[in-house]
């Protein structure tokens, strides 16, 4: 786990001049939710980043964007909705296993 220790106390982990990860989970907390939901979509869409999450506990679903044409398409996903992953096809995850997993 050194990486993670490396990484837990840094704000932005996505660089510029790096190639983009292939996905990006966001947690939505009362203080995040406007910049999760509205001014992630853009910085994520200059970084070109295939596909994103918001792992929403406050309203319990997961939306997954999906950058199709330079815009990013959302589907939401409740309850035992199984989350449909275009960079993951095979991930057998529903949105209650996401919102209850333990730390």
């Amino acid at each position: 786990m050194p990486q993670w220790r490396e990484l837990r106390n840094r704000e932005a982990v996505i660089e510029l001049n790096k190639s983009p990860p292939l996905l990006v989970v966001e947690v939505v907390s009362e203080s995040t939710k406007t910049v999760d939901y509205r001014a992630k979509r853009v910085e994520y869409n200059v970084l070109n980043i295939p596909e994103y999450w918001i792992v929403d506990p406050l309203t319990n679903k997961v939306t997954v964007f999906t950058l199709i044409e330079e815009l990013y398409e959302p589907v939401e996903f409740f309850g035992t909705d199984r989350i449909q992953s275009q960079i993951f096809p095979k991930l057998e995850l529903t949105v209650e296993q996401v919102l209850s997993a333990e730390d």
